[in-house]
């Protein structure tokens, strides 16, 4: 299984990455296959110790919940599902400014994130052999094996850290923001 951290960062990844590109980052992808031709192996022993809630539902709904942190304290989802066309860019710039402070205090307070590689950006970088492909990504001309020099273009973000409130029990796992109904 993959660790917690790891889900919540490939999460993370892919929402943008699909936002961005419309697609999933290969590496991702990649692994994700692995893992599930290797867990298709393992069903049968672990269908046998499996609980009452399965831990693939359980990453679920800390998937949720993660983004239901982002809406309840940054209206991150409204803000995304908006179609900010016609807004003029001086209105839009205000908005994000909002949004993008009261999601970065959710980060601060329930992940610690540091990069991957600390170096600064736009500086030589070796990257050394046996490095992990998730946290490290080739790009340009790529000829050969690690150990190879480059230009860090990206530093990468790693999660170093969870702490996430307790789930909910019961059925408002899957809600990521309550509908609300004022009542006159």
């Amino acid at each position: 299984m993959i660790a917690f951290s790891t889900r919540v960062s490939y999460a993370f990844r892919c929402f943008f990455a699909i936002l961005a590109n419309g697609k999933i980052p290969q590496d991702i992808a990649s692994e994700l296959i692995s893992s599930s031709s290797a867990s298709s192996r393992m069903a049968p022993a672990r269908a046998a110790t499996a609980g009452t809630h399965d831990a693939s539902e359980e990453s679920v709904d800390r998937a949720v919940q993660v983004l239901a942190l982002f809406q309840r304290d940054g209206r991150l989802v409204d803000f995304l599902a908006e179609d900010v066309s016609p807004y003029p860019d001086s209105q839009l710039g205000a908005a994000v400014r909002t949004i993008h402070d009261s999601c970065r205090q959710v980060l601060d307070r329930y992940l610690k994130l540091e990069p991957v590689i600390s170096a600064e950006e736009d500086q030589p970088v070796t990257v050394p052999s046996g490095m992990d492909p998730a946290a490290i990504k080739l790009i340009g001309n790529v000829v050969g094996q690690p150990p190879v020099r480059g230009m860090l273009r990206h530093r990468g973000w790693k999660v170093t850290e969870v702490s996430l409130p307790s789930l909910p029990h019961g059925t408002g796992r899957k809600i990521i923001a309550p509908a609300e109904v004022e009542i006159a």
